[in-house]
């Protein structure tokens, strides 16, 4: 499987948790619902996911200073 280099799924997560924050306070902004909708789906896609939970958990494990031989997250119940 390709790897997205780690800056470009630091941005994509730092873009999630923005816009996660913008539709917490405006949950009508169609643009942001759709921005955070594009933003997630690229997340799954580049880490190999189904669901942003997923994806962020994998994102995240995939970026420096991330202890590769701890995978007690993606294997949680």
């Amino acid at each position: 499987m390709l790897m997205a280099h780690p800056a470009v799924l630091r941005d994509l997560i730092d873009q999630y948790e923005a816009l996660a924050a913008v539709e917490a306070s405006d949950a009508d902004s169609a643009g942001a619902r759709q921005r955070m909708a594009d933003v997630a789906y690229t997340l799954c896609v580049s880490t190999g996911t189904r669901d942003i939970d997923a994806a962020l958990i994998a994102a995240r494990h995939q970026l420096p200073g991330a202890r590769p031989l701890d995978d007690s997250l993606l294997n949680a119940d």
